[in-house]
């Protein structure tokens, strides 16, 4: 009788083992849904790359597929990571990865939510669209215009190509210009994507279109993200890898910009795609803004007054800020003056070490603080390693500069 039950245990035993591993497959192996959905959206991808319009339509709608002609791809995939399914309906989760070609080191991957139909036993994509609050692609807002330059290669929607060369002379300018201050250790070219409008730089970046009003452009990475735009007169407005930056423009307040003011952004925002592989988590806003504010400025003749009225102002009136500005000051929600501020101090500080210690010092400091990865520590001890200085002290020089500078 206990043999018999200890046989039954076990039995039960296999049962339950058997069960547990057809759970962890997440499906049963009858069910051929997941491969199947898959195997579209790799002849979905094909399609793209042999930019095959009759291939492309035979696994369903989505994206635009005209809107794709002008970008040069060198790779477009896609990896099933969900699927649910109801009958002959089903709603997939999916990573698109795919690469321009000659300006992405690694693929840019973005998450994609995809409705799909079964007839006749096939599969078809119904609608393909951002997943959750993901950003658009761009050629989803419109037929895609490309211009390359030297330097650079500019994609556009809902803009003339004479405009869009126009983008690609500044960021020519800006590459060389940048490299002349940081160095050639990084890609030395740049992608800039042109929306239509505001609303559509917003959409590329999946936020609401205040949170950009005024922004005259911005910088996208694969992990982080850096924007630049004040109410200066001259504005509008990571990952160690850094495989494929962006540079994005909001057209409505980089359109109000005079020429200079158009060069000195696109060179802001190319800095930051140069510098992206040594700005990490331990890099102050102060000194990220900064270093890309001084690069945009360099060798434009312009005097500190003009760069940093906000901080003259108040020089003037004797209210010298008492430290360097923190990450809070930089938030583009903030009071205008105290965003104007926060981007004159730290544009003073690198300044302050380029005139006091060099320039080659200033790219030895900005490099020590990335490298130490965490924000605790880093400033102070680049301060201590390459500058030979204390936070304190280098905060009573700034101090003092910006008096001498703007006083």
């Amino acid at each position: 009788m206990a043999g018999r039950r200890r046989a039954s245990r076990a039995g039960l035993s296999l049962v339950l083992l058997l069960a547990v591993l057809v759970g962890c497959g997440g499906r049963a192996p009858s069910d051929t849904a997941t491969a199947d959905v898959q195997r579209v959206l790799d002849r979905r991808a094909s399609a793209v790359l042999d930019r095959d319009a009759a291939a492309f339509r035979a696994t369903g709608e989505g994206t635009d597929f005209a809107n794709l002609r002008d970008v040069p791809l060198a790779a477009w995939s896609y990896r099933l990571t969900d699927l649910r399914r109801s009958g002959d309906r089903a709603t997939a989760h999916a990573e698109l990865r795919y690469r321009i070609e000659g300006y992405d080191a690694a693929p840019v991957t973005t998450d994609r939510t995809l409705s799909l139909t079964r007839a006749g036993g096939a599969w078809r994509v119904a609608a393909d669209e951002p997943a959750g609050k993901t950003g658009d692609q761009l050629w989803e807002q419109g037929a895609v215009t490309a211009v390359r330059g030297e330097h650079s290669l500019v994609l556009g929607v809902g803009q003339s190509a004479e405009r869009l060369r126009s983008f690609a002379g500044l960021a020519d300018h800006a590459v060389p210009a940048v490299s002349e201050a940081w160095g050639t250790d990084w890609a030395r070219h740049v992608v800039v994507l042109v929306p239509k409008s505001l609303e559509g730089m917003a959409g590329l970046l999946g936020a609401p279109a205040p949170e950009y009003r005024g922004i005259a452009a911005v910088t996208t990475g694969e992990v982080s993200e850096a924007k630049w735009g004040s109410p200066r007169p001259e504005a509008g407005g990571g990952s160690a890898k850094a495989p494929a930056d962006r540079i994005i423009v909001n057209p409505d307040a980089y359109g109000v910009l005079g020429d200079f003011g158009k060069q000195v952004v696109l060179t802001h925002e190319a800095t930051h795609v140069a510098t992206r592989a040594h700005t990490t988590a331990a890099t102050p806003l102060w000194l990220s803004e900064g270093y890309a504010d001084w690069v945009g400025y360099r060798g434009g003749g312009r005097a500190p007054g003009q760069v940093a009225p906000e901080l003259e102002r108040a020089v003037a009136e004797g209210q010298v800020p008492a430290a360097l500005p923190d990450d809070g000051d930089f938030g583009f929600t903030a009071d205008s003056g105290r965003l104007a501020q926060a981007y004159e101090g730290g544009w003073m500080a690198c300044r302050l070490i380029a005139d006091h210690w060099g320039e080659v010092r200033l790219n030895d400091f900005y490099r020590a603080v990335g490298d130490h990865r965490k924000r605790a520590g880093a400033v102070e001890g680049a301060l201590r390693d390459v500058l030979h200085t204390t936070p304190e002290e280098f905060t009573r020089l700034w101090r003092e500069y910006l008096r001498g500078q703007l006083g």
